[in-house]
Protein backbone atom coordinates (compact mmCIF):
# COMPACT_ATOMS: atom_id res chain seq x y z
CA UNK A 1 0.00 0.00 0.00
CA UNK A 2 1.17 2.86 -1.00
CA UNK A 3 2.20 6.11 1.74
CA UNK A 4 -0.55 8.93 1.67
CA UNK A 5 1.07 12.35 1.08
CA UNK A 6 -0.44 15.87 2.28
CA UNK A 7 0.72 18.74 -0.02
CA UNK A 8 -1.96 21.62 1.15
CA UNK A 9 -1.94 22.97 4.71
CA UNK A 10 -3.55 21.17 7.63
CA UNK A 11 -5.43 24.81 8.67
CA UNK A 12 -6.99 27.54 6.21
CA UNK A 13 -4.87 30.50 6.59
CA UNK A 14 -6.44 33.11 9.23
CA UNK A 15 -7.96 36.08 7.89
CA UNK A 16 -9.60 37.51 9.91
CA UNK A 17 -8.18 36.42 13.63
CA UNK A 18 -10.71 37.49 16.03
CA UNK A 19 -13.55 36.03 14.01
CA UNK A 20 -11.50 32.69 13.23
CA UNK A 21 -11.60 32.63 16.86
CA UNK A 22 -14.89 32.91 17.37
CA UNK A 23 -15.74 30.77 15.02
CA UNK A 24 -13.30 28.06 16.57
CA UNK A 25 -14.91 28.56 19.92
CA UNK A 26 -17.87 27.73 19.13
CA UNK A 27 -16.69 24.06 17.11
CA UNK A 28 -14.63 23.86 20.28
CA UNK A 29 -17.88 23.74 22.55
CA UNK A 30 -16.25 27.14 24.54
CA UNK A 31 -18.14 30.01 25.45
CA UNK A 32 -16.72 33.35 23.80
CA UNK A 33 -18.53 36.78 25.06
CA UNK A 34 -17.06 39.70 23.13
CA UNK A 35 -16.86 42.70 25.22
CA UNK A 36 -16.46 46.06 24.63
CA UNK A 37 -14.60 47.86 27.62
CA UNK A 38 -13.53 46.39 31.63
CA UNK A 39 -17.45 47.58 32.77
CA UNK A 40 -19.11 45.03 30.33
CA UNK A 41 -16.34 42.66 31.02
CA UNK A 42 -17.29 42.78 35.04
CA UNK A 43 -20.96 42.41 33.79
CA UNK A 44 -20.09 39.31 32.01
CA UNK A 45 -18.12 37.77 34.86
CA UNK A 46 -20.97 38.44 36.99
CA UNK A 47 -23.36 36.70 34.82
CA UNK A 48 -21.42 33.50 34.37
CA UNK A 49 -20.31 33.47 38.45
CA UNK A 50 -24.24 33.67 38.52
CA UNK A 51 -25.28 30.61 36.10
CA UNK A 52 -22.75 28.65 38.28
CA UNK A 53 -23.90 26.50 42.13
CA UNK A 54 -22.91 28.58 45.28
CA UNK A 55 -19.22 28.04 46.26
CA UNK A 56 -15.52 29.30 45.61
CA UNK A 57 -14.01 30.87 43.08
CA UNK A 58 -9.97 30.60 42.45
CA UNK A 59 -8.61 33.65 41.15
CA UNK A 60 -5.28 33.94 39.55
CA UNK A 61 -3.86 37.02 41.85
CA UNK A 62 -2.93 39.88 39.27
CA UNK A 63 -3.78 43.69 39.35
CA UNK A 64 -6.26 43.64 36.23
CA UNK A 65 -8.60 39.96 37.84
CA UNK A 66 -8.66 42.19 41.06
CA UNK A 67 -10.20 44.92 39.58
CA UNK A 68 -12.68 43.03 37.56
CA UNK A 69 -13.79 40.68 40.20
CA UNK A 70 -14.52 44.05 42.44
CA UNK A 71 -16.40 45.47 39.80
CA UNK A 72 -18.93 42.45 39.47
CA UNK A 73 -20.22 42.65 42.54
CA UNK A 74 -19.46 38.96 43.22
CA UNK A 75 -20.63 38.17 46.91
CA UNK A 76 -18.75 34.45 46.56
CA UNK A 77 -16.10 33.21 48.52
CA UNK A 78 -12.64 33.97 46.40
CA UNK A 79 -9.19 32.34 47.13
CA UNK A 80 -6.00 33.77 45.32
CA UNK A 81 -3.47 31.87 43.74
CA UNK A 82 -1.14 33.93 45.99
CA UNK A 83 -2.72 32.29 48.92
CA UNK A 84 -2.60 28.63 47.49
CA UNK A 85 -3.74 26.21 44.77
CA UNK A 86 -7.46 25.76 43.78
CA UNK A 87 -9.33 23.93 46.21
CA UNK A 88 -11.54 20.77 45.07
CA UNK A 89 -14.42 22.24 46.13
CA UNK A 90 -13.92 25.30 43.76
CA UNK A 91 -16.68 26.27 41.59
CA UNK A 92 -14.74 28.52 38.82
CA UNK A 93 -11.38 29.37 38.02
CA UNK A 94 -10.37 33.08 36.69
CA UNK A 95 -7.89 32.95 34.63
CA UNK A 96 -5.74 35.71 32.10
CA UNK A 97 -4.26 33.69 29.34
CA UNK A 98 -0.85 33.92 27.67
CA UNK A 99 -2.55 34.30 24.36
CA UNK A 100 -5.52 33.50 22.12
CA UNK A 101 -4.82 31.20 18.88
CA UNK A 102 -7.39 31.61 16.38
CA UNK A 103 -6.52 29.41 13.92
CA UNK A 104 -7.45 26.69 16.45
CA UNK A 105 -9.89 28.64 18.96
CA UNK A 106 -7.57 27.58 21.37
CA UNK A 107 -6.21 29.51 24.89
CA UNK A 108 -2.37 29.15 25.69
CA UNK A 109 -1.72 29.61 29.52
CA UNK A 110 1.12 28.47 31.21
CA UNK A 111 1.86 27.93 35.31
CA UNK A 112 2.11 31.65 35.54
CA UNK A 113 -1.87 31.89 35.29
CA UNK A 114 -2.96 30.80 38.38
CA UNK A 115 -0.77 27.71 38.64
CA UNK A 116 -1.40 23.98 37.49
CA UNK A 117 -4.56 23.42 38.91
CA UNK A 118 -6.08 26.77 37.74
CA UNK A 119 -6.96 25.30 34.51
CA UNK A 120 -8.47 22.06 35.68
CA UNK A 121 -9.81 21.87 38.97
CA UNK A 122 -13.05 23.37 38.89
CA UNK A 123 -16.06 22.42 37.31
CA UNK A 124 -15.40 25.93 35.36
CA UNK A 125 -12.55 28.00 33.79
CA UNK A 126 -13.19 31.61 32.89
CA UNK A 127 -10.43 33.14 31.02
CA UNK A 128 -10.48 37.18 30.51
CA UNK A 129 -8.12 38.17 27.74
CA UNK A 130 -8.16 41.09 25.26
CA UNK A 131 -8.30 40.91 21.03
CA UNK A 132 -4.59 42.40 21.76
CA UNK A 133 -3.91 38.59 22.42
CA UNK A 134 -5.00 37.12 19.48
CA UNK A 135 -2.38 35.72 17.49
CA UNK A 136 -2.81 33.41 13.85
CA UNK A 137 -1.49 30.15 15.09
CA UNK A 138 0.48 28.35 17.36
CA UNK A 139 3.62 28.63 15.88
CA UNK A 140 3.28 32.37 16.59
CA UNK A 141 2.47 32.24 20.28
CA UNK A 142 5.02 29.68 20.85
CA UNK A 143 7.37 32.04 19.22
CA UNK A 144 6.44 35.25 21.47
CA UNK A 145 6.50 32.97 24.32
CA UNK A 146 10.01 31.85 23.44
CA UNK A 147 11.16 35.95 22.93
CA UNK A 148 9.39 36.89 26.08
CA UNK A 149 10.82 34.22 28.12
CA UNK A 150 7.44 32.71 29.68
CA UNK A 151 8.70 29.02 28.61
CA UNK A 152 12.19 29.36 30.62
CA UNK A 153 10.07 31.12 33.53
CA UNK A 154 7.18 28.64 33.84
CA UNK A 155 7.25 25.26 35.06
CA UNK A 156 4.50 24.50 32.21
CA UNK A 157 2.60 25.53 29.35
CA UNK A 158 -0.97 24.31 27.85
CA UNK A 159 -3.00 24.89 24.81
CA UNK A 160 -6.81 24.70 25.97
CA UNK A 161 -8.75 23.74 22.76
CA UNK A 162 -12.79 24.06 24.45
CA UNK A 163 -13.92 22.35 27.93
CA UNK A 164 -12.26 18.73 28.98
CA UNK A 165 -14.84 15.61 26.77
CA UNK A 166 -14.00 12.18 25.46
CA UNK A 167 -16.48 10.25 23.62
CA UNK A 168 -14.44 6.83 24.43
CA UNK A 169 -17.37 5.08 25.64
CA UNK A 170 -19.69 4.09 23.26
CA UNK A 171 -19.06 7.18 21.19
CA UNK A 172 -21.20 9.20 23.84
CA UNK A 173 -19.74 12.35 24.24
CA UNK A 174 -19.07 12.94 28.02
CA UNK A 175 -18.09 16.41 29.06
CA UNK A 176 -16.20 17.56 32.09
CA UNK A 177 -13.99 14.33 31.95
CA UNK A 178 -10.61 15.23 33.16
CA UNK A 179 -11.19 18.57 33.75
CA UNK A 180 -13.55 21.84 33.08
CA UNK A 181 -17.10 21.00 31.93
CA UNK A 182 -17.43 24.64 30.58
CA UNK A 183 -14.83 26.52 29.47
CA UNK A 184 -15.47 30.28 29.23
CA UNK A 185 -13.87 33.01 27.57
CA UNK A 186 -13.86 36.95 28.30
CA UNK A 187 -12.66 38.47 25.23
CA UNK A 188 -12.90 42.45 25.90
CA UNK A 189 -11.73 44.22 22.47
CA UNK A 190 -8.44 46.13 22.45
CA UNK A 191 -8.76 49.87 22.25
Amino acid sequence: MEAKTFDGPIFEPVENPLERFQQECKANLMECQLTADTVTSAGALAQVLDSLPVGEVFLQDDPALRQLINNSGSARPLRWSSQSGPAEIAQATVTLADALIAQTGSVFVSAACGGRGASVVAPCHIVYATTRQLVPDLVTALRNATAEGRLEKNSFACIISGSSRTADIEKILVQGAHGPMRLVVILEKSI
